[in-house]
């Protein structure tokens, strides 16, 4: 099965994002989910937004970087929409990952190298009407992925909620993350089969 490395949100490594992971493994992967704030957790986005600005967000995509070390080559990364930096950037530039699946969040693809690997599959997951995602050019940024990527998909839900993935706050939206989960669920079994044909 797939091993799959999940950074958390803004808010931190909240019991929303815990959640997540473990449905994951409960799937019959093999999941790790660094914290990134050092044990911090933030009751809203604007605290942790300000937390992540402090320490600085290559200090965050950095610890990140961390996190892989002593890890296989061949991860999954998931990014929840600040983990996205650190998601995308091992995605992008650590060899032998397997793919990625980008939360709420796209950041464009010369942040981290000239282009996107062409043999790292990719699914980016945002709200149609969500300020961030929508409204500040991540969504531009996940079709500009999607134009020039091979194996790349784009999905768009109905609603303006940010975090609507994160089953412990209130801009959780059950039916729409149930959506996600499930097309999570599938690209990673999607990705254990090609693997395990690759090497059969």
């Amino acid at each position: 099965m797939a091993e799959v490395l999940v950074f958390h949100h803004g808010h931190g490594l909240t019991a929303g994002v815990r959640s997540f992971a473990e449905q994951v493994r409960r799937a019959g992967h093999t999941v790790h989910a660094p914290d990134l704030y050092e044990g911090q957790v933030f009751g809203s986005l604007e605290e942790g937004a300000a937390y992540a600005e402090s320490v600085g967000f290559d200090t965050i995509i950095a610890r990140g970087a961390d996190a892989a070390e002593g890890m296989p080559a061949g991860l999954i990364y998931v990014g929840f929409s600040l983990g996205v930096l650190p998601a995308q950037k091992l995605a992008q530039t650590r060899p032998g990952a397997k793919g990625a699946l980008l939360l709420e969040a796209c950041v464009p693809v010369t942040e981290f190298g000239a282009a996107w690997p062409q043999d790292v599959p990719v699914q980016i997951h945002g709200m149609d009407a969500d300020p961030f995602f929508a409204g500040e050019g991540d969504a531009d940024a996940a079709r500009a992925v999607v134009k020039t990527v091979t194996d790349a998909e784009l999905f768009l839900y109905p609603g303006d909620r940010h975090l609507f993935t994160d089953s412990s706050l209130p801009s959780y939206d059950e039916q729409a993350a149930m959506q996600v989960n499930h097309r999570v669920l599938g690209f990673l079994d999607r990705i254990s089969r090609e693997s395990t044909a690759a090497r059969s």
